[in-house]
């Protein structure tokens, strides 16, 4: 299993649906397990968790940076 490739599906899924962002800041391991169709061990959705996580948080700095790139 490509775990980095994981995420990227993950977030492409997470930032289509805002149903499934609410959900999964509330029960991050059901929405992977759910999105993933398996049921992992707990520090392989751990792993997954952190890196959907952080790239979230990576494309909303980038998108705000972009923003505000275009006000100045």
């Amino acid at each position: 299993m490509d775990i980095k490739e994981k995420i990227e599906n993950i977030v492409e899924e997470i930032k289509k649906d805002p149903s499934i962002m609410k959900d999964f800041e509330k029960e991050p391991v059901k929405v992977i397990e759910k999105l993933l169709g398996v049921d992992l061990p707990d520090d392989v959705v751990e792993k997954i968790i952190d890196g959907v996580k952080a790239k979230l948080t990576v494309d909303k700095v980038s998108d705000i940076a972009g923003a505000l790139k275009g006000l100045f």
